[in-house]
């Protein structure tokens, strides 16, 4: 019998998403709603010209359209809003954990409290216990910020450090080195939280700046990063010290045309830990299943790839080695019911 990666059983296969921006999932008809509600002017008041908004070439323009929409986020129930209704899709995607990024200084300089922010987010993730999702924060530096805006919003979150998972480092990489953010990586690691960044592809200096995230800051994560491929030197390196690499294949074809395929199974048949997340779906038109989809279909994958994708998502959490170990089991489990019930 053929292995079956149907998209049903791609639907029911447990998995972890470690590359999201919350932000990232704002549909045009809650952005609708939020704009009503905060009478806010966006220009539009129906939802199909907001949905032919989300169109774009490259990363500087997809950031363009991502910033506007944000300006409807405005109070604690407007993040809770925003938060909960990824936390219902994510349930339906068979998603059991996530850990979610969000972007506190698009906040802070649009004269919004961090705490409203926060305070909405974090009762999203408590109540996504009722779904079955465990859902847990990373706070994202800016990069295109300056880096003293990076110091001032890691002391004034510092307070909230028990609340949050992890820091990462976003937005538009082009002349905004990880280095230039060193010192906020150290600090965050004073706080006892974790540490990751992106590395998006086919910038400038792509090599150069995963070099610096393996070498010098010492990234437990690269988010996106498949560009380490063109050095063999930097892929041993993040296999031998099990750094996990997040790629949102439906998004690379946005910013590259390229799903990043060959690589990702490149990367997976050299031993470095690498899953597959969905980014900013509300724009990029795909949550994590249908990126897994993508990969599927693609014939370069076999179920056994599309499961071990699955496994290292756990494996890559920052969750203990008891959960990991939970639900490593629990995906075992579906694919010999899945397969005892379609002999």
């Amino acid at each position: 019998m053929a292995h079956d990666i149907s998209r049903q059983f791609i639907q029911g296969l447990p998995k972890a998403e470690l590359h999201l921006h919350v932000e990232g999932t704002l549909e045009p008809e809650l952005k609708l709603k939020l704009a009503q509600r905060n009478h806010i002017d966006i220009g539009f008041d129906d939802v199909e010209s907001i949905r032919n908004t989300y169109n774009f070439s490259d990363l500087p323009s997809f950031l363009d359209v991502y910033y506007e929409g944000m300006k409807t986020l405005v109070t604690e129930q407007d993040f809770y809003d925003l938060a909960w209704e990824y936390l219902l899709k994510a349930q339906e995607n068979s998603v059991r954990h996530v850990e979610m990024f969000f972007d506190p200084q698009a906040h802070a300089s649009r004269g919004v409290d961090i705490e409203d922010v926060l305070y909405g987010l974090l009762r999203a993730c408590s109540d996504a216990r009722a779904l079955g999702v465990d859902a847990e924060l990373i706070m994202c530096f800016l990069r295109d910020f300056s880096a003293e805006s990076a110091r001032l919003t890691m002391e004034a979150v510092s307070e909230f450090a028990d609340h949050l998972i992890g820091v990462g480092l976003d937005s538009d990489e082009h002349n905004n080195p990880p280095l230039k953010f060193f010192n906020q990586f150290a600090h965050a690691r004073e706080l006892g939280l974790h540490v990751t960044a992106h590395a998006d592809i086919d910038q400038k200096d792509s090599i150069e700046h995963i070099k610096q995230l393996l070498e010098v800051i010492d990234v437990e994560r690269i988010d996106h990063g498949t560009n380490i491929v063109e050095d063999p030197d930097l892929v041993e390196l993040a296999a031998k010290h099990g750094v996990g690499l997040t790629s949102c294949p439906i998004s690379n074809t946005f910013c590259g045309n390229d799903t990043k395929q060959n690589e990702v199974k490149d990367l997976l048949n050299r031993g470095v830990q690498i899953c597959i997340n969905s980014d900013d779906p509300a724009y990029f038109g795909g949550y994590i299943c249908d990126n897994y989809e993508v990969l599927a279909q693609s014939g370069v994958f076999s179920r056994e790839d599309i499961i071990e994708l699955a496994k290292n998502s756990f494996r890559m959490s920052w969750i203990s080695n008891e959960r990991k170990t939970l639900y490593l089991q629990e995906i075992d489990a579906y694919v010999a019911h899945w397969d005892e019930t379609h002999a």
